[in-house]
């Protein structure tokens, strides 16, 4: 944003509570890489030019990346500089910060949606002996008690670290719910080559029928490795990790797990194949059929012959137990009435019409389904910049209607 700002001519500044890409110095863990292969990591007049294109960023080089855009940008950036609250005023925005007081007409919201880890209610009956670790304070199996892992999710965050953890020779108990099931490679691409080229990871916020759920929807289970492999639920199972259904209580020290795996594995297989299918009709619509590889499609996932129902948490066959699930805003400096009663901001297509001269980045499906990723940001950042210039200029019907499509 502050690129695309900068190109319009607007003055600006850039306030980050700590260093440039702090989130990923201190709120990652340490063996983490891109879901992304590189040749996505695009930003305005940024790509990555390294000799590898279709590996995966480990945490330095996302640092390093991240680094050298801010300053090709010349963004005025003031680090270390935190937001403690922002209020309304007549002529646009009040901001305090360890820098001061700043007033501005305008405020983009560039926080994202991970500042805190979301975890449940059921934690506080976990039993005292079994250490609780929210996925944002994971940095590596070093850091774990011996004994076994219950890990509670099954995006890519639990799937990444449900095997990470098992590598290092610890039992992993994988809870698993809801879930996106999506290969790594599918006819010889990089699954997100076919969502970047088919459409699919353009798909608009205004054009999508269940918007909400669409944007609850958890992280695809992929993993970025040098050897580019799917690390799906049955990859999982057959190195040896225990799957068993979605966390539903902890009772009497007794974990309970819901007993609808089967039916959790049978729709995240059914979404898989008519994914695949928008894949392949693409390609034979556009005439690829002879650059990419034959029609693939793989095994269902694999249901356990037998599945626990609970788990004796007191019995010390669990000494951790890990929530990768899933992360939220932290919207509590924000002294202006746009969020809902879930702690979400309030929001059309990023921009908070409750409030004019307010606007957010970076969040999920914020306006296309990409909005989340690298490569996702620029469009973004374009289409509210048009709105914010207007608004600016005292013209903010005019630019709320040049910004559809």
């Amino acid at each position: 944003m502050s690129r695309v700002l900068s190109e319009h001519g607007i003055d600006h500044v850039v306030l980050e509570r700590g260093e440039v890409a702090n989130a990923w110095r201190q709120e990652r863990w340490d063996s983490l890489r891109l879901l992304t292969p590189n040749w996505l990591s695009r930003l305005p007049g940024h790509a990555y030019q390294g000799c590898d294109p279709d590996g995966f960023m480990d945490l330095p080089q996302v640092i390093e990346f991240i680094e050298g855009f801010a300053l090709a940008s010349a963004a005025p950036v003031r680090t270390r500089t935190a937001v403690s609250e922002v209020r309304r005023i007549e002529d646009g925005y009040r901001i305090l910060s360890d820098g001061g007081e700043i007033r501005c007409r305008a405020l983009v919201l560039a926080t994202g949606a991970n500042n805190a880890a979301r975890v449940p209610d059921l934690q506080r009956a976990l039993p005292p002996s079994v250490q609780s670790v929210p996925a944002f304070n994971y940095r590596s199996p070093k850091q774990l008690p011996s004994g076994g892992v219950l890990v509670v999710g099954a995006s890519a965050t639990g799937v990444q670290l449900a095997d990470e953890i098992h590598r290092a020779g610890l039992p992993v108990t994988l809870c698993v719910g809801e879930h996106v099931r999506l290969p790594r490679i599918y006819r010889g691409l990089d699954s997100l080559w076919w969502m970047e080229h088919s459409g699919v990871w353009n798909q608009r916020y205004d054009e999508i029928e269940d918007l909400q759920r669409a944007r609850r929807l958890p992280s695809p289970q992929l993993v970025g490795t040098r050897e580019r492999l799917t690390r799906d639920l049955n990859a999982l199972s057959a190195a040896g990790v225990e799957l068993v259904g979605k966390l539903a209580a902890v009772r009497d020290g007794r974990a309970l797990f819901s007993g609808g795996l089967a039916n959790q594995f049978a729709l995240a297989d059914l979404k898989l194949e008519r994914l695949l299918d928008t894949f392949d009709t693409w390609a034979r619509e556009r005439g690829w059929e002879a650059q990419v590889g034959p029609v693939e499609r793989f095994a269902p996932t694999r249901v356990p012959s037998s599945t626990r129902l609970s788990l004796d948490l007191g019995s010390g066959e669990i000494s951790t137990v890990l929530w990768a699930t899933g992360y939220r805003p932290d919207y509590r400096w924000l002294q202006v009435p746009v969020i809902n009663h879930k702690g979400e901001l309030r929001h059309e297509g990023g921009v908070v019409t409750e409030s004019p001269g307010l606007y957010a980045l970076g969040l999920p499906l914020l306006r296309r389904r990409k909005s989340t990723f690298i490569n996702g940001a620029e469009a973004d950042a374009r289409e509210l910049a048009q709105h914010l210039v207007g608004y600016l200029a005292g013209r903010s019907g005019m630019a709320m209607s040049r910004l559809g499509r």
